[in-house]
């Protein structure tokens, strides 16, 4: 059975398909599931939505390691800090410096 959740993001996305919180949503709520190529895809949409979304990238990073892609985790994570960098947000910084460094 679907989840009520995602369909009611995907709903609400037909109406607003460019609203990046909608899909930030959406993703989280396939990283809940552990669905990372639908995580991924929602993801990127958000950021393609809104491109300074420091929190969409350090909800993809993990999502894209979670689905065996290192080399392109590695490179949200550094897109990721370069973002949170000129926006100050530290926390993101940090857990995204963490996830770039666990890799191997």
């Amino acid at each position: 059975m679907p989840d009520p959740k995602i369909e009611q993001f995907k709903k609400v996305l037909k109406i607003d398909p460019n609203d990046e919180t909608l899909w930030f949503g959406l993703g989280k709520a396939y990283m809940g599931e552990e669905n990372w190529e639908e995580a991924i895809s929602a993801l990127e949409s958000c950021i393609n939505a809104k491109p300074t979304y420091s929190a969409a990238y350090q909800a993809l990073a993990p999502c894209y390691k979670n689905n065996n892609q290192a080399e392109k985790c590695r490179e949200v994570c550094q897109k990721g800090i370069e973002v949170a960098t000129d926006q100050g947000a530290l926390m993101v910084i940090k857990n995204l410096e963490q996830l770039r460094d666990s890799l191997q």
